[in-house]
């Protein structure tokens, strides 16, 4: 399942990041890593941008970024 797939109030465990080296440095800077819990904040009402919480950090990802990671619920 895609972080992308998940709805407003879900939680999930990132199992990989799929997508090239540059977007995946940026992954890490924000805490967005391999077994790392996440919990979706919120989904804007276009549903083209999502806010995750990771620990006690709140990061605001395209939709199209979070297709690129996979989860499980």
């Amino acid at each position: 399942m895609k972080l992308s797939e998940l709805n407003k109030g879900d939680t999930g465990v990132i199992l990989s990041l799929n997508c090239d080296s540059s977007l995946k440095n940026r992954f890490y800077s924000f805490g967005i890593t391999k077994n790392t819990q996440v919990y979706i904040e919120e989904v804007t009402l276009t549903k083209n941008t999502i806010e995750v919480k990771i620990n006690n950090t709140k990061v605001a990802i395209r939709l199209s970024e979070a297709a690129k990671i996979e989860v499980k619920k």
